[in-house]
């Protein structure tokens, strides 16, 4: 990205994503790459002057411009150069009809408003291979139609889609990027009183289930999802279930009505905010779930507050203290924020004050006194608690669903722990990953705390081996070891596991496996297997290793050279610090409104530690360094002795006489040795290697010797010769000598003495 921004190829930059990642995207490619976008909002387009005429990189909620006075004045702006789009799966087309967010990039398409497109998603099929087929064709129409035979279109898969495994994916050296994921289930059980609680819950749940379905429409539709609800929060634990039992309570007493609300469509909601509707549901609906609700609430709220401490969070404390090493970071996840802070109030009791933090999506959590006698607020926005996670200034991290998507948490923790365990599969990827990605330098271990008694847990071992034979079956067709459960996951229908979940409590043990069997008997069949075998068969693959040899065997420190030099020749000198290079910008460059008039803390090293700030690393793409090769670049001198040579150097410009071709190389600098045996040509990356090697003449130059000459007439005319027999991707290149770098002098070379 950096280069293309800086070599002036991608001019207009528009990144769209889901609302609850914009912000995101601004701060990490400004943090990460110094890359600074304009965040959309409708308040900064309400004037006459557009957003989209002054803004030129720009991230925007793909569900903020499905309005049409916001969608008019987007079509309306210029082309734009690059447009990526992040969790693409959410621009589904249907044979019948299509989702606004898929009509936003099809508009702009058709107004041509798009020059390039990159889609970014982990399960772009959705289980219907229209859909699938109508995202490629956004990307490549001349290859793609929906409309089309599904089989004619596989084999151009890997012209337009590139699928990297990251159990395979290597570095340049070949060594693997990624550890594998070590996953273990920690067993806990129910004491007297919670089974009691959980017995008299779940007769509560079925005898509401049985009278909701004695309705119909939206009547029977209300009370269902108010019952998944309650049954999703008992299963995360008694402190969940007992607050939203408690403002349910008083809700019903004061207003005795029925009141069935309408619930927005959870497609446009993040997991915290589906999450948070589930918690605020029981207390919202004042629908009636039985005629004698409100004593029933009362009998399973006495039976909550009987229970003093949960058995769960007794085995996590316990695991915490024998199990692991002294200071052992460790993540937690949980799916509410009432059993957030009850663990939260836990960890802080047994470890000590300001040893733990917490991310959710309201930044705030109210927590119980330890002596239960009053409750305080705690304020914390997310980037704050990962940066005190990631520092060490915190042992513990309870994180919702806010933090599963979207943030690095691998710099110190390896310990991953699902408090609860979402009846979605898709989250407990999405958590691991927030471990299990690039940095981490220990094999992440997950924990999965559940109770082998509850129909929850059973249900998630036979959903678990069910996805272990799919598994099976594909890995047996392939030719690589891949992990395929997200894809198949990704393309069940919305609501499936919810059902699953929601009906197995009314199943007797001996019936379970059996009714699952039956339940999702459409789940991983055969139509899912056989669509999985040929996306992966037929998409391309990005193999770090196999392209090494070809890379540049350089980084930025080789450029300080350069950089050091250059700044002489403009009168500022390079100095160093503990914290890193400082420099004054040269006082003709100073009126460039990019540029500060004084650097410090500068590094040419990519690889700098949690808390650096990218502004601080030099390289193509920053600001003064990107100024220093344009002054530069027009310099005009031809002709210089150096030390550390021992034949004449010649640096080469290529260039492509054919223009309009869409390559992205236009032109190229190559080294030519001349030596006296034949030139030796040197790759741009090899060439900054020997420059390097150079040291400054201190004398007065000598013109070129015979001899020197002689040489550089002959590399030079073998060169052109046979410019066109080279691996080149140039339709016409066309050679130009841009400097000679000469040896010194023998009577100068104190090398040669």
């Amino acid at each position: 990205m950096t280069p293309l921004l800086a070599s002036g190829r991608v001019r207009r930059l528009l990144v769209l994503t889901p609302a609850r990642l914009a912000p995101q995207w601004r701060s990490r490619l400004k943090s990460m790459f110094d890359i600074r976008l304009q965040e959309f909002s409708a308040d900064l387009d309400r004037g006459k002057l557009s957003f989209w005429d002054t803004a030129s990189q720009v991230v925007a909620s793909f569900h903020t411009l499905r309005n049409e006075k916001a969608l008019d004045r987007l079509l309306s702006a210029e082309p734009w150069d690059l447009v990526i789009v992040d969790e693409a799966h959410h621009f589904q087309a249907k044979q019948r009809a299509s989702t606004i967010t898929y009509q936003l990039l099809e508009k702009l398409e058709s107004a041509n408003r798009i020059q390039s497109l990159i889609l970014f998603t982990g399960t772009p099929h959705r289980g219907k291979d229209y859909g699938f087929f109508a995202l490629m064709q956004l990307v490549r129409p001349d290859l793609f139609d929906p409309k089309k035979s599904v089989e004619i279109q596989l084999p151009k898969l890997r012209e337009a889609m590139i699928r990297n495994n990251k159990e395979l994916a290597t570095d340049l050296r070949g060594e693997k990027l990624f550890y594998p994921v070590a996953t273990k289930s920690v067993d806990f059980r129910y004491s007297e009183g919670e089974q009691t609680f959980y017995d008299t819950m779940s007769e509560f749940i079925m005898d509401g289930r049985a009278y909701a379905l004695s309705l119909s429409g939206r009547e029977q539709t209300a009370r269902m999802l108010l019952l998944i609800a309650l049954q999703k929060l008992a299963a995360s634990s008694i402190a969940a279930i007992r607050s939203a039992l408690e403002k349910r309570r008083a809700t019903l007493a004061g207003l005795i009505q029925e009141t069935l609300g309408q619930y927005p469509d959870n497609e446009d909601l993040t997991l915290d905010e589906i999450a948070e509707q589930e918690e605020s549901r029981p207390e919202k609906m004042t629908a009636l779930l039985l005629k004698d609700e409100i004593a029933r609430l009362d009998d399973l709220i006495t039976l909550a507050r009987n229970v003093d401490t949960e058995t769960k969070v007794e085995r996590l404390t316990d695991m915490l203290r024998e199990d692991f090493p002294v200071g052992e970071p460790v993540l937690f996840f949980t799916e509410y924020k009432a059993t957030q802070a009850l663990l939260y109030n836990a960890l802080e009791t047994m470890f000590g004050i300001e040893c733990v933090g917490f991310i959710n999506g309201e930044d705030r959590l109210t927590i119980q006194d330890h002596e239960g006698n009053g409750s305080r607020i705690l304020n914390l926005e997310r980037d704050a608690a990962a940066d005190d996670f990631n520092s060490g200034k915190t042992r513990f991290l309870i994180s919702t669903e806010a933090g599963g998507e979207g943030i690095d948490l691998q710099e110190r923790c390896a310990v991953l722990i699902h408090v609860d365990l979402p009846w979605n599969p898709m989250r407990l990827h999405q958590r691991v990953g927030r471990l299990n990605r690039y940095g981490q330098k220990r094999p992440v271990s997950v924990f999965l705390m559940k109770n082998p008694e509850t129909v929850e847990a059973r249900i998630w071992g036979l959903l678990q081996e069910k996805l272990s034979k799919i598994q099976a079956a594909i890995s047996s067709v392939m030719e690589d070891d891949e992990d395929i459960s997200q894809i198949v996951i990704g393309m069940t229908p919305p609501g499936f596991f919810d059902e699953v979940f929601s009906e197995s409590p009314q199943r007797s043990n001996e019936e379970l496996k059996d009714w699952f069997d039956a339940k999702t008997s459409s789940f991983g069949g055969r139509d899912a297997v056989a669509t999985v075998r040929d996306l992966l068969g037929n998409v391309s693959r990005y193999d770090f290793q196999a392209v090494g040899s070809e890379l540049p065997k350089v980084d930025l420190p080789d450029l300080e050279n350069f950089f050091r030099n250059a700044m002489h020749v403009y009168g500022r000198r390079i100095t160093r610090d503990e914290n890193g290079l400082v420099v004054k910008t040269p006082e003709d460059w100073r009126r460039d409104p990019d540029l500060r008039a004084r650097y410090e803390g500068l590094h040419l090293d990519r690889n700098r530690g949690a808390g650096e700030h990218v502004s601080t690393v030099m390289g193509v793409g920053h600001a003064l360094f990107d100024r220093t090769l344009k002054e530069t670049a027009i310099f005009d001198s031809h002709v210089a002795r150096t030390r550390g040579l021992s034949a004449p150097l010649i640096l080469v410009r290529i260039e492509d006489e054919v223009t309009g071709t869409g390559a992205t190389t236009h032109s190229i600098v190559l080294g030519l040795k001349c030596d006296e045996l034949e030139p030796v040509i040197l790759r741009d990356w090899q060439l900054l290697i020997e420059l390097n090697k150079l040291k400054p003449e201190t004398e007065k130059g000598h013109p070129a010797t015979g001899f020197e000459q002689n040489a550089i007439d002959n590399a030079w005319q073998s060169f052109v010769t046979n410019i066109d027999d080279m691996p080149l991707d140039f339709r016409r290149p066309k050679a130009t000598l841009s400097l000679v770098l000469l040896p010194s002098h023998p009577e100068q070379d104190t090398d040669s003495k």
